[in-house]
């Protein structure tokens, strides 16, 4: 059985909407924590303007401070050529480039619709293949709202695809397809995650689901029976996009391998060390988190009977 690929979110999409700004410090230890958890890939930050996500105004100081461990690729988010080339100054594992399936969250969330987006990663992409050490970087593009658009509704599915299509055209490696505010269904995600991969053979797709109305584990488990292997998920379930109303956070990592590790497919990832990463979480960001598993513990934990 194929083993899943987890690519960890919190430090990106779970502090950038935060109240309060997490310490340099406290984002590069939790980071070196869920390294040694077996994690494929940690998205560390977004080299955003400190202006539009002043939490994460340490992009730099974080990829610098953080140990690099063999066989854990870290992945940035860039949302335009300023921040490739920062990213690329780094020395980064992979490149997350991020646009809408829709217009209008799209003009909310970055200002440009997809067409756009579109154009401006075609000079992006040529920019980092020109950078020394861009030819070993991963590009991937993250397609906001792939299962449903909070401003328009519905985004059809032929429209998604004809946007994969133009990504892959355009010299982008892989895919992720983002339930941005949990609009999705297990009955649309596997119809999707079907065309598409039917469409683009051997492209590595990766999903996104936030938990927004309960449905994130379901509809992972449904994109797994429809054979994919990537998944983002965010440590305690901390997440949610800024321009996106009612978007509550990703599904969560620890009971994403929790899940998944009960019915006997192999994530790589070390529950317990993951455990203790997320019990890290409350004290970091000041409130609890919503995370079941670290709270109820292990399905296979056992309790002493109580006293008779």
């Amino acid at each position: 059985m194929t083993q899943l690929q987890i690519n960890e979110v919190a430090t990106r999409d779970g502090f950038q909407i935060e109240a309060t700004f997490v310490p340099t410090a406290d984002k590069i230890r939790l980071i070196d924590a869920l390294s040694a958890t077996g994690l494929a890939r940690i998205e560390a930050t977004s080299f955003v303007s400190p202006k539009a996500i002043p939490n994460l105004r340490d992009a730099a100081e974080v990829v610098a401070g953080i140990q690099r461990r063999p066989g854990v690729g870290i992945t940035v988010l860039v949302p335009n050529l300023k921040g490739a080339e920062r990213a690329l100054a780094c020395g980064v594992d992979e490149i997350n480039l991020v646009m809408s399936a829709s217009d209008s969250h799209g003009l909310a969330n970055l200002r440009m619709t997809p067409e756009q987006s579109l154009a401006q990663f075609t000079e992006l992409l040529a920019a980092v293949r020109a950078h020394p050490q861009g030819a070993e970087v991963f590009v991937n593009a993250s397609l906001s709202t792939s299962f449903g658009c909070p401003f328009e509704g519905e985004v059809p599915q032929a429209r998604v695809l004809d946007l994969v299509g133009r990504l892959l055209q355009l010299g982008v490696e892989g895919v992720t397809l983002c339930d941005t505010t949990g609009m999705a269904n297990p009955a649309q995600v596997t119809r999707l995650c079907e065309a598409a991969q039917a469409r683009f053979p051997g492209t590595p797709f990766t999903l996104h689901f936030h938990n927004t109305r309960g449905m994130g584990l379901a509809n992972a488990l449904a994109a797994w029976q429809a054979g994919i292997t990537r998944f983002d998920a965010s440590l305690g379930g901390l997440g949610g996009c800024p321009y996106a109303p009612g978007a509550t956070g990703n599904v969560c990592t620890e009971d994403l391998v929790h899940m998944f590790e009960q019915m006997g497919v192999p994530t790589g990832v070390d529950l317990d060390a993951l455990l203790a990463a997320s019990a890290m979480l409350p004290e970091m960001v000041g409130h609890d988190t919503p995370g079941q598993v670290v709270k109820a513990g292990k399905a296979d934990r056992r309790y002493p009977m109580p006293a008779q």
